[in-house]
This record gives structure tokens, sequence and C-alpha cells, in this order.
């Protein structure tokens, strides 16, 4: 009978693919780096192939190290699940969150008070950044879990909602074609932008960025003030906004996709807690609904 893999050492090569270092690695597992190294040689000696490319100071996984990643983190998660159903300790301690500002930003509040109120001994430290940031702060281990925004390249995360894009503006906005559209709208990095732009330059509209910002409210602010049009997903819009599409002579903008991603040691416990509440009270919301909750 072949025996079981080392739990151990999957959590350690885990943690050198979400941070592609082993030095950083070691810190993560509370390990020196020459025991991770011991780690990952067993390992590859007991599957009988590389799992990472070493080049230079650079750390990637083999094709065969992305085949085992998916599947060791379902392994700690069920080990996690097992502990945890087993354990009488009351759920405690901090978690690190990150979420875009750019949807549910008056809604998100109301899901982590409502967290709050279910989990009093559960502390939840959140920074609202843009998702390229939250994914490279996950990278460098500044978070226990994100929500972001699909699209940014990064094809991981567990999708858990999927929304309508809007173009807004108030409800005086009346499209001129004859001059350049007016637009409000994220960095260069936000996927978001780089849709939209595409979808008006294959329609032919000119336009211009008049106001860039990666804040969901510096954007509202500036769509309110008739400053300029913007594009925003369903959890965002307002109440005073007019929703603009096809029948004003815009394209149509690609959904919106939401998900959630975790740090290879954030299972079981309090992160399973917070993930399970974020995607009860966000995964079937509709529009009316979104409105509603955030008035």
């Amino acid at each position: 009978m072949t025996a079981p893999l080392d739990l151990d050492q999957l959590q350690s090569f885990c943690a050198i693919a979400d941070c592609g270092s082993f030095t950083e690695a070691a810190k993560r597992v509370f390990k020196t780096q020459s025991a991770v190294s011991m780690q990952i040689k067993r390992l590859e000696e007991r599957l009988g192939h590389a799992l990472f490319v070493r080049d230079g100071r650079s750390i990637s996984l083999t094709h065969e190290g992305n085949e085992l990643y998916a599947r060791a983190r379902r392994m700690l998660r069920i080990n996690a699940e097992i502990i945890d159903y087993f354990s009488e300790d009351d759920l405690s301690g901090n978690i690190r969150f990150g979420v875009p500002d750019d949807y549910a930003v008056r809604l998100l509040p109301l899901i982590l008070s409502q967290f709050q109120q279910t989990h009093p001994k559960i502390a939840v430290d959140v920074r609202c950044l843009p998702s390229e940031e939250l994914l490279d702060g996950m990278h460098s281990g500044r978070f226990d879990l994100i929500v972001f925004t699909q699209g940014t390249h990064h094809e991981f995360g567990e999708l858990f909602r999927t929304e309508r894009m809007f173009w807004v503006g108030i409800d005086e906005t009346v499209l001129n074609f004859d001059e350049p559209l007016p637009l409000a709208c994220g960095p260069q990095s936000c996927c978001w932008r780089g849709t939209a732009l595409e979808a008006l330059n294959r329609q032919g509209i000119d336009y211009r960025v008049a106001y860039t910002s990666s804040n969901a409210t510096a954007i509202t602010s500036a769509v309110l003030s008739g400053l300029a049009i913007g594009l925003l997903p369903e959890s965002a819009l307002h109440s005073d906004m007019k929703i603009l599409g096809e029948p004003d002579g815009l394209p149509r903008l690609p959904d919106a996709q939401i998900a959630v991603l975790r740090s290879s040691q954030a299972y079981g416990g309090i992160y399973d807690a917070l993930t399970s509440h974020i995607l009860a009270s966000m995964g079937n919301l509709h529009a009316d609904e979104l409105l509603q909750a955030a008035e």
C-alpha cells in the first residue's frame, strides 16, 4: 500500500508557490530555509518530478508543480475541515482581509458588520486597494484573504459572483458623439478600463479619459457631478445614476467576475467562517437587493 503524502511538505510547497521564495515561505511555515528545501527535495523525490524551475532568484512552478498545486490546496482544505469538525475551541483570531472598493463599496461594511455580530472574537483588518495591488499583497504575504476582480491576467481564485457592468451618467446626460466622449475610469492597470476602451474602439466611438482614479467613490463623484461618463458594476450603482447602453449608442460591456482567494495557510476555522459569510451574503444578490441594502 502506498504511503500517503506528507501534509507538512505540501504546506511548504504551497507556501513557496504562493510567494515565489523559499526564504519567505520558510517564515510563513515557521521553519528554517534549509528545512523547507529538504522538504521540497523529499517531495520531488517521492513524486519523481521537479516541482519548481529555479532561474536565479526567480522561482516558478513546473507543469507538474502546477498540477500538484490545486490538488495540494484541496488536501490542506480538507485537513482543516476535519480538524475544525472535531475541535471544541471557540473561533477567535485576526484576519487580514483585502478588497477593492470599485464594487460593493457601500454593501461590504454591512456584510462585515453582520459578521462581527455573529463572530465577536474574530477581528477583521480590512484594506481597500485595486485588485492588482491586492494580488501583489497576497503574493508578499500581507493578506490572509482577498476578494478581487478576475480579468487581471490572474486565472486563479474561487469565482463566486458575476454581475453586469454598466455605462452610467446623470439623468440629464445626453450623449454627443460629435465630440470625444468624456470618461471617468480606473488607471491603465484596471481590467475594466481596458475592456471598455476596446469596446469603444471597436465601435469607432471617439473618447477621452477625463477622470482617472482607482477609488470607486471618486469615480462615482465624477459621474454624479456630470464631469464624465463612468463604468461601474451593478453593486456600485447609485440611485441617482442613469444607466446608459446600446439604445444610447454605447457598446455592451463584459460582465464583472468577482473571486475570493486565500493564502495557503488560510483554511479552516476563522477563514472558512469569513469566506462562507461573504459568499452567502454577496453570491446571490440581485441588483435591486444591492441598491436596497446599500441605502
